[in-house]
């Protein structure tokens, strides 16, 4: 529901991914955005109208995704679907960080744009280790990508999780993901992708740049 900028993009996405998509817009004028090679339905209405949602066809949707410019809407819609229909896997988008929250925890997966946006602009403008790539929404846990720092260098991935209280998910290494193993050995160039508590932070920024441990 919603052809704006985010919903066109999103229809045109998941179709170039070989799904199939409905999109929903109260505005015929808005559907101009998905351009003449989009294939999928475009129905005019209310995006919480259980008609309108009917004819787009939700009871053979496998998603459904709330992304017009109305958190309202956006929350009803995505309650329609779920409750009404059935869909579990429903995505609304909102504004409001607090009120996304609030909607996580009742089940249904928000994105709250405002929050992302600044969150990307801080992780640019501080210096790094003041704000992770990604947060949990209880606050506990962070991700974090770091640049194999030199002292590192020929070390054991393992020794680093140890010193720095952190996990590695995975490391980027000549354009490819790694899955780092007990033997793994930390090489130049590589980017490291920490898991930590957030209490830890501080703690393992201070064990990555000291570097390793003699003994």
């Amino acid at each position: 529901m919603g052809c704006g900028r985010v919903g066109s993009t999103l229809a045109r996405g998941l179709e170039d991914r070989n799904h199939t998509v409905s999109v929903i817009d109260s505005e015929p004028e808005a559907f101009r955005r998905l351009g003449p090679a989009f294939n999928g339905d475009k129905v005019t209405g209310i995006g919480f109208d259980q008609e309108v949602l009917e004819k787009a066809g939700i009871r053979r949707a496998d998603a459904f995704a709330a992304v017009s410019s109305g958190d309202n809407s956006n929350i009803i819609a995505a309650r329609v679907a779920r409750e009404t229909f059935g869909i579990r896997n429903v995505v609304a988008r909102i504004y409001d960080p607090g009120r996304a929250e609030v909607y996580q925890r009742l089940g249904i997966t928000t994105v709250a744009t405002v929050k992302w946006t600044a969150d990307q602009v801080l992780r640019r403008l501080l210096p790094q280790g003041n704000e992770p790539d990604f947060r949990d929404m209880s606050g506990t846990i962070r991700l974090d990508s770091v640049p194999a720092p030199e002292i590192w260098i020929g070390q054991r991935t393992i020794h680093l999780q140890e010193q720095s209280r952190s996990r590695i998910a995975w490391i980027d290494r000549l354009g490819e993901g790694v899955l780092p193993t007990r033997e793994s050995v930390i090489q130049e160039g590589d980017v490291l992708h920490l898991v930590m508590r957030e209490e830890n932070a501080a703690h393992a920024y201070k064990a990555i740049k000291h570097g390793p441990e003699e003994g």
